[in-house]
């Protein structure tokens, strides 16, 4: 039993956590009620931040962040399913040069923030990272970057590129052109399945915070999901109300580093964020151009698949655009499970830095 006086302390904490998650969730319910695409993230991220400002807001102790991961992690690489694996082998140049942009996106977005911001290399890297957030925040906590700068940095580019990208995608000619009607119905995965899944990442991560890798519990538990779905020994995707917790977990987590800057700090976010933005945008829009001429597909296919925004949320745009929805899709899935197998190892060889001084 814990000591009398410990427990109104725990209490507390509890108390404080719970409240953290329950102003996440009515973020994102607000969002969902308003049909925006990744509603669950980004709006639990943006109530988060804003309240944050007026009120200190708790971090999650380092098991809800652990789980969360892990389950991350899980979702990840549910996405790598034998069938999406086969449709990316249907546009190999235009994938070279998706992976070709994705690594030009990410220095000269970098760069910016790097030389303009007079950021470290780390939190420029990470903020410039186009999608798998998950990833970005447990890379983030393990090398002590300014998590509060990089999801504001994340958070803006989610929120304009929902807002601005179908009006782009209008003006190319994309109209109401591809496949209608509703999206078929997902197979949920089997309990079974989701032990032995859940039991594997877990593992996985635990082995890996033992070898002292980057953000070993999203790390072990991606590379255990991909394996898992990728071979065909589990099945099906995660319910919608599991999925829609971990994004609230994360946009709690996110949301409250955000909370944590000073509002001189916030307001002079901005414009870093409306270039950073412009840049990302403009090299993954440059890039889109050869890659559509090579599938043969529209650009705005291809401006929809290049776009540094997440997973979920460029499908849903892709859909409802009447877009190619296996092109889009084979090009975000490669996009997503390189930036997320990847970032800890190309994040984990830099040291941490002071940032440069003010001139």
């Amino acid at each position: 039993m814990f000591p009398p006086t410990l427990i109104p302390y725990r209490f507390r904490v509890l108390s404080r956590e719970a409240a953290l998650v329950a102003w996440a969730a009515i973020g994102g319910a607000l969002f969902a009620l308003l049909e925006i695409p990744a509603a669950w993230l980004s709006g639990s991220m943006l109530l988060v931040s804003v309240i944050g400002v007026a009120r200190p807001l708790p971090d999650l102790r380092k098991p809800w962040f652990d789980s969360t991961m892990v389950m991350s992690g899980a979702l990840i690489g549910s996405a790598a399913t034998p069938e999406a694996l086969a449709a990316t082998a249907r546009y190999p140049g235009s994938l070279f040069i998706l992976v070709v942009g994705l690594v030009a996106i990410m220095l000269t977005t970098g760069a910016y923030l790097r030389f303009v911001a007079r950021w470290s290399w780390i939190d420029s890297l990470l903020a410039a990272a186009p999608g798998a957030l998950s990833t970005v925040i447990a890379v983030a906590e393990s090398k002590g970057a300014n998590l509060g700068r990089i999801a504001a940095i994340q958070l803006f580019r989610i929120l304009v590129l929902i807002a601005v990208l179908p009006s782009i995608m209008k003006l190319t000619g994309a109209g109401d052109a591809g496949a209608g009607g509703a999206p078929p119905v997902a197979q949920i995965i089997g309990l079974g399945d989701m032990v032995l899944l859940l039991g594997c990442a877990l593992a996985t991560g635990i082995v890996f915070e033992r070898l002292r890798v980057t953000a070993p519990y999203i790390l072990g538990a991606t590379l255990a999901s991909t394996v898992l779905y990728g071979s065909g020994t589990v099945h099906g995707t995660f319910p919608p109300e599991i999925a829609m917790a971990v994004m609230v977990m994360l946009g709690a987590a996110m949301g409250g580093r955000v909370s944590k800057l000073q509002r001189n700090e916030i307001a002079a976010l901005f414009p870093l964020a409306i270039g950073g933005f412009l840049v990302s945008m403009l090299v993954a829009f440059a890039f889109a151009w050869p890659a559509a001429w090579l599938a043969g597909v529209p650009y705005a296919s291809a401006m929809a698949a290049f776009a540094p925004g997440g997973l979920e949320a460029m499908a849903m745009l892709a859909f409802a655009m009447g877009l190619d929805p296996l092109y889009v899709g084979a090009h975000h899935l490669v996009r997503f499970m390189l930036v997320g197998l990847s970032m800890p190892f190309v994040i984990g060889w830099l040291k941490p830095e002071k940032p440069p001084p003010e001139s």
